[in-house]
């Protein structure tokens, strides 16, 4: 693998801890969102066609040339050029033909950006699975934490990658509103998700992070970082609201419960999973002591 492209740790979703890791981009384009601390040391850079060839021969030599899964890093690697990545891609599959998906982090706003033909183009190449934090559907909350888009152009970036044959992954931050602004938080995302519908929903729990305005914001007591009880609500508000098809995966230890399923079939067992946490943090203070140091409700 080029000496160049090693920075440690490795940013990939917890869905591709199998998948092999292969560097398209390095760093974040973007590098601005409030609760991020992804990124903030590394100069992002376009790693030539040549050097990631040569890390695909790497690779075909150490997995003994069975890969199955591939996750394109780093952040939102959809900004080089249409025709390099088609290379990159055609080589790597060229290389491991038992490849069944290729993912890769985006930026709605880079998707609005391509042409339905480049992202077809690059669909077709065989990258199958686009990840996108969309965070909240609040304009108002967006603009806040810096995610350099807004509800129109989230709904406008993945409806085009939609069209162009990806599943569309999107990730939705609980607590972003903090205290006060749960309730908007909350049914405005689960408006722009209805707008999208996308494959999957995966949500994560705030946990500010040192050295991110969210952190500050904390530690200045300008931002209330939501409790287990607010969190919970809030998740179940948004689900109330969705009328998706989508799959709704909580899988992240941050999260307070294990809320996953099928929807709409499951959003009963869902909601009710929900309330049983409810119940048993309002009978019990300790479970609310141990929720908010491990950030995940393992009793239920």
């Amino acid at each position: 693998m080029a000496e160049e492209s090693y920075d440690f740790p490795p940013f990939r979703p917890p869905s591709e801890a199998n998948s092999l890791l292969l560097r398209v981009t390095r760093g974040c384009p973007w590098n601005r969102c409030a609760f991020c601390p992804m990124y903030k040391h590394v100069k992002f850079e376009k790693r030539s066609v040549q050097t990631v060839k040569r890390d695909i021969d790497t690779a075909k030599v150490y997995t003994n040339g069975k890969v199955e899964t591939v996750f394109i890093a780093d952040s939102d690697s959809l900004v080089i050029d249409t025709e390099e990545m088609c290379q990159i891609l055609g080589y790597l599959h060229d290389t491991f033909p038992s490849i069944g998906r290729v993912t890769s982090y985006a930026r709605a706003l880079t998707l609005k950006r391509k042409s339905p033909n480049s992202l077809k183009k690059i669909r077709d190449a065989g990258l199958t699975r686009l990840h996108i934090g969309l965070e909240t559907g609040s304009a108002q909350l967006l603009s806040r934490i810096k995610k350099g888009a807004g509800p129109d152009t989230m709904i406008g970036g993945c409806t085009k990658a939609a069209e162009a044959g990806f599943e569309v992954s999107l990730y939705v931050l609980l607590g972003i509103g903090g205290e006060s602004n749960s309730q908007e938080h909350a049914l405005e995302t689960a408006r722009v998700l209805n707008q999208i519908n996308p494959d999957f929903i995966r949500v994560r729990t705030l946990v500010p992070q040192p050295d991110t305005p969210v952190f500050q914001w904390w530690n200045e007591g300008s931002f209330q970082l939501p409790g287990p009880e607010t969190i919970l609500k809030e998740q179940k508000t948004i689900i109330e609201g969705l009328s998706v098809t989508s799959r709704y995966l909580s899988d992240h230890v941050s999260n307070y419960a294990p809320v996953n399923g099928d929807l709409p079939c499951a959003k009963t067992k869902m909601i009710s999973l929900i309330d049983t946490a409810l119940d048993n943090i309002s009978k019990d203070d300790s479970l609310r002591a141990d929720l908010e140091s491990m950030r995940y409700l393992r009793r239920l």
